[in-house]
């Protein structure tokens, strides 16, 4: 949808621009539900020592399978969308590990001792934690709430603090238990809808 030359949606078109589109907004409308999550609550409760620092990238960065930590405001043309299509998330591939080891260790140097670093991606494999955790050691931290929650769970959890105004609590990764029992559904989202009255009145329920 994203590639197609008869795509009229606004993304897309920007995309196969020549200026591309915002590496957050790409990757959120491949992943859905689960990135937009990740997106949304990056972008609510982010706070870098210094937003202004193009290495912090205002606190929300996105792994990326050949270009390690990049900013979600990143232009992706359509030739680096298609690169990321063929990179391969293991940490048996260089061109995988090595930027983002590189990126990691720079984003360390840049936001200083004193800052903690959130991964909201998937804690239960070792394809971010083990190369990651021997960047930031205790500074790198994520939400117990994620254990045993698949991708969508979170996404819709994240959602849902954003909405809220809620930030989950955070624990350091090394040494804690990433696997655990599925916690219950989440509750359905409460929608709020506004009716027009013939008297250009408004309820809202």
């Amino acid at each position: 949808m994203m590639l197609s030359p008869n795509a009229k949606f606004d993304l897309a078109r920007q995309l196969q621009s020549a200026e591309g589109a915002p590496l957050g907004e790409v990757f959120a409308f491949v992943s859905g539900l689960y990135f937009r999550g990740k997106l949304a609550y990056g972008r609510r409760f982010a706070r870098p020592p210094d937003p202004s620092d193009p290495v912090v990238a205002g606190g929300v960065l996105v792994i990326t399978t050949n270009a390690g930590l990049r900013s979600a405001d990143t232009a992706v043309t359509v030739e680096s969308f298609r690169g990321f299509a063929t990179g391969d998330i293991d940490l048996r591939n260089a061109s995988y590990r090595g930027p983002l080891e590189r990126s990691a260790t720079a984003l360390r140097e840049a936001i200083g001792p004193d800052c903690e670093v959130v991964l909201l991606g998937s804690v239960a494999s070792g394809k971010y934690v083990d190369l990651l955790l021997p960047v930031f050691g205790d500074r790198l931290m994520f939400p117990p709430d994620f254990v045993g929650r698949g991708d969508m769970s979170r996404g819709g959890l994240m959602l849902r603090c954003v909405m809220a105004g809620f930030e989950l609590p955070y624990v350091p990764l090394a040494g804690a238990s990433r696997h655990g029992q599925r916690p219950p559904k989440l509750e359905p989202l409460r929608t709020r809808r506004t009716f027009a009255t013939t008297k250009d009145t408004k309820i809202t329920k």
